[in-house]
C-alpha cells in the first residue's frame, strides 16, 4: 500500500500543486489507515480494503478519542486516495462510496478587537531589528489576511511597496494580487531597510522574512513568535496565525465590505467558507444591541 500513497502523494504535489502541508496531511491519514489494517487484518493491498474495514478503521480512531473533525478529515484522505486509484486503474471498486462524512460542529473562530490587535501590534520591541521583522510581519499578516504559509513563502520580488500590493501563491498553487495598507508598507520598508541585511547570512537568499540564522523562518517559529507578542500584550484569548486572520475578515465586514471582497482577498474557493464570518459580525452586533439597548 505504500507504493500506491507515494503515487497518490506525487500526483497531489505535480498534478494538483498541493501544498506540503496539505500533502503531509493527506499522507499521515493514509500512513494510519495502513498500519491500522495491517495490525488488525493484515491487509495490505488497496484491492483488498472494504467498507467494513474503513467502518472498523473510524469506530477505533472515535475509540481513541479523535474529534470528528480529524475522523471528517480522515474519510476525505481516503476518498481521495481511492478516487485517484480508481482513474489511474489500479483498482476497481471504491469502499469509500457509501460512508458519510462525519458530520462538524462548527465553532465560531476566535476573533481579536480593533483594540487588541492594536496591544498586539505594538507588542515587539522596535529597537532591535527582530523587533522591527516582527512588527512588519504582524501588521502584514493582518493587512492583508494572508495564511501564516504564504506570509512565509513570501520572496523579496512579491512584494512592490512603491504600487503597493503583494503577490502570494496559495492553495492549490492560485496566485493572489493583493492590496496592502500603508501601516503594512511602512514597516515593510523599515525592515528592509533596518533589518533583513542584518539577517541575511546568504546574499542569493531571495526570502524576504528571514529567521535569526539568516534562512526561511518555520512555521514553529512563527507560531513561538506570535504566542511570545500574544502574552506581553496580555491577550486573554488563544491567539494564532489564523486568528489574526479571522480577525481581518471580520472587521472588514463589520466596517461594510461585501462577502465577494473579502473571499477574494482571502483566497476562498467557495463563498460557503467565507460565509462563517457573517455570523462573527451578527454575533458582535448582537452583543452591541444587548450591551446598549435599553430594552435588550
Amino acid at each position: 500500500m505504500g507504493t500506491y500513497i507515494k503515487a497518490f502523494l506525487d500526483y497531489l504535489n505535480y498534478e494538483k500543486g498541493l501544498s506540503a502541508n496539505t500533502r503531509t496531511a493527506y499522507r499521515r491519514d493514509l500512513e494510519k489507515l495502513q498500519h491500522f489494517l495491517q495490525e488488525n487484518y493484515s491487509v495490505s493491498e488497496p484491492e483488498d480494503i472494504t467498507r467494513e474495514h474503513i467502518l472498523a478503521f473510524l469506530s477505533w480512531q472515535l475509540d481513541q478519542g479523535a474529534e470528528h473533525s480529524s475522523m471528517a478529515r480522515s474519510v476525505s484522505s481516503i476518498r481521495a486516495f481511492y478516487r485517484f486509484l480508481f482513474l489511474e486503474g489500479y483498482t476497481k471498486k471504491n469502499p469509500t462510496l457509501n460512508i458519510d462524512t462525519p458530520k462538524i460542529k462548527r465553532k465560531l473562530p476566535v476573533v481579536l478587537s480593533i483594540e487588541e490587535v492594536d496591544k498586539l501590534m505594538e507588542a515587539p520591541k522596535v529597537t532591535t531589528p527582530l523587533g522591527i521583522r516582527d512588527r512588519a510581519m504582524l501588521e502584514l499578516l493582518y493587512g492583508t489576511g494572508i495564511r501564516v504559509s504564504e506570509l512565509l513563502d513570501l520572496q523579496l520580488d512579491d512584494i512592490n511597496t512603491t504600487a503597493g500590493f503583494l503577490r502570494c501563491i496559495g492553495k492549490g498553487r492560485k496566485e493572489r494580487i493583493l492590496p496592502v495598507n500603508q501601516t503594512s508598507i511602512f514597516w515593510i520598508q523599515n525592515y528592509l531597510a533596518k533589518s533583513r541585511n542584518f539577517l541575511a547570512k546568504h546574499p542569493l537568499e531571495r526570502k524576504l522574512f528571514l529567521n535569526a540564522r539568516g534562512s526561511r523562518m518555520s512555521r514553529q517559529g512563527f507560531f513561538k513568535i506570535l504566542a511570545n507578542y500574544a502574552g506581553k500584550a496580555q491577550l486573554n484569548k488563544e491567539v494564532t496565525p489564523h486568528t489574526i486572520r479571522h480577525s481581518f475578515a471580520t472587521h472588514l465586514l463589520e466596517n461594510g465590505a461585501d462577502l465577494r471582497t473579502v473571499q477574494e482577498l482571502l483566497g476562498h474557493a467557495d463563498i460557503s467558507t467565507t460565509q462563517i464570518y457573517t455570523h462573527l459580525t451578527k454575533t458582535h452586533l448582537r452583543e452591541v444591541f444587548q450591551m446598549y439597548h435599553p430594552r435588550a
